[in-house]
């Protein structure tokens, strides 16, 4: 590992070596490049035998052979990597700039194409084709991906890019995953919009809220846990299909699953149900899974995932009682279970109790696709109730790998059951956060149309899509506790 002193002395060096460019009248800080072409076309174009080919490309020196009077580069860009070769023969007047060049630099280099006695594709960069655009100052990483420097790697994702290909790799697909369910869903005619992050009152979730203070209006706000109810108000507009996708803020731990900011999906279809939701739901990522060729079997962590149409659909309380082995009535038994497995349930309602040892016994075994459906209407108060049996409502959520990636229902649009159920929502909470949001039952008071909801985790999604047993790898900058000054 490198010390203290040996990255002051590799600084310094690159220091020198600035100076030195400088002097030269050379701006080590570069300027427009124009015509760049991609690593990749050019290796993808490149014909053997075929003479008057030539390249001009800009990147990253992530590997430097210096063996006297040539030097071999690999140069890196967003599509890959190419091989740079610069001779002493061909570069008589910049070849002292070729001297100064270190890992981390970034450069443009054009030339004749060929290729080495190894195979390599290789740009032979001619006089004037070596053009210096910018200085890394610091030493690259040896080994960045080791897993003693994995805090680092999140810190400085700036670094992690370039040093780690398939890092990049991932965040690329991440944006075609995106970039696929906004196809998508406006190919079915639902219309992207944009509610607010900053709420007067927080709903649609139940979650710990981020505060904030709005001077002007002397107005506490709070940053949005979820969109919902949102949506919901421009259903009853008329609105009737549309969806968001952005970040929601919610006060709560770090862990593997978890980011106090992360990126949502929210869809609502008027005239549709959880029926309707689930059948996209699973449409949608099948179509993510397309976009990114990941197959219908994706490897995470030691587990494999079959995404192979159909997927499970199964009842909570079957699942409950497969797993648990106990019957949802029998509460007697569930509160054994409970202490059995360490949960604490002094003063908890018995639907609650209830939950927590089905996420305790359930979840975890839920590693293939499974649509846990009719979760206990007393859990879902934003949640039509089952018709057959009101006990239970029309919602689902989907479990991949023991995860929950969507949550689904068919939406309550019944002003006078929301009211009462704020209500109970709000028993119990403390006081600064029981704020009833009396403008959404109005809302619904103008008629909302019966429809179906669908909340999908982008983090996670791309988390299993892209074979990632963390959050923190789908995330460019995942939250960190900030590094004591001495440790830095």
């Amino acid at each position: 590992m490198t010390n203290q002193a040996d990255t002051d002395r590799f600084e310094q060096q690159r220091q020198e070596k600035l100076s030195q460019i400088k002097a030269m009248g050379i701006d080590p800080y570069g300027s427009r490049y124009d015509d760049v072409e991609s690593a990749s076309s050019v290796r993808t174009r490149y014909k053997d035998d075929t003479e008057g080919q030539r390249a001009r490309c800009a990147g990253r020196i992530v590997l430097l052979r210096d063996i006297g009077k040539l030097i071999f580069i690999t140069l890196r860009d967003r599509t890959g990597a190419i091989q740079i070769g610069l001779s002493k023969s061909l570069l008589t007047n910049q070849w002292p700039l070729a001297k100064l060049l270190d890992l981390g630099d970034i450069i443009g280099a054009a030339g004749q194409l060929g290729k080495t006695k190894t195979g390599e594709i290789t740009i032979w960069v001619e006089e004037g084709g070596l053009t210096f655009l910018s200085k890394c100052l610091f030493q690259p990483p040896e080994k960045f991906h080791g897993l003693a420097d994995i805090d680092q790697r999140y810190r400085q994702r700036y670094v992690d890019l370039w040093a780690n290909p398939e890092v990049l790799e991932r965040f690329k697909n991440r944006s075609e995953i995106i970039a696929t369910i906004r196809g998508f869903l406006t190919a079915r005619d639902f219309l992207e919009v944009e509610t607010p992050m900053m709420q007067a009152i927080p709903g649609g979730a139940a979650a710990r809220p981020f505060i904030t203070h709005h001077n002007a209006l002397d107005l506490d706000l709070y940053l949005r846990i979820a969109p919902e109810l949102f949506l919901k108000r421009l259903l009853v507009g008329g609105m009737e299909r549309v969806f968001e996708v952005n970040r929601n803020f919610r006060n709560e731990g770090i862990d593997r699953q978890h980011n106090p900011e992360f990126t949502m999906l929210e869809v609502y279809q008027a005239y549709g149900n959880y029926h309707v939701m689930m059948d996209l739901t699973e449409e949608l990522i099948c179509a993510c899974i397309e976009a990114v060729g990941s197959g219908t079997t994706i490897r995470f962590g030691e587990r494999q995932i079959d995404f192979r149409r159909p997927w499970r659909r199964a009842k909570y309380v079957d699942l409950l009682k497969e797993y648990s082995g106990c019957d949802i009535d029998d509460v007697k038994s569930i509160q054994v279970k409970a202490r059995e497995l360490n949960i604490e349930d002094a003063g908890m309602d018995d639907a609650v109790v209830t939950n927590e040892v089905f996420e305790a016994t359930v979840e975890h075994n839920l590693v293939d696709p499974t649509f846990v459906i009719d979760y206990p209407a007393i859990l879902c108060p934003l949640t039509r109730p089952s018709k057959a049996d009101p006990r239970y409502a029309e919602r689902f959520e989907l479990f991949v790998v023991g995860m929950e990636l969507a949550n689904a229902y068919t939406e309550l649009n019944d002003p006078a059951i929301q009211y009462e159920n704020f209500l109970h929502q709000l028993r119990g909470q403390e006081e600064s956060l029981t704020k009833m949001d009396t403008d959404y039952v109005d809302a619904l008071k103008y008629g909302m149309p019966p429809a179906g909801g669908l909340g999908i985790g982008i983090d996670r999604l791309v988390m299993v899509l892209t074979g990632a047993t963390t959050i923190r790898d789908v995330i460019l900058f995942p939250l960190l506790k900030p590094v004591a000054p001495e440790a830095r």
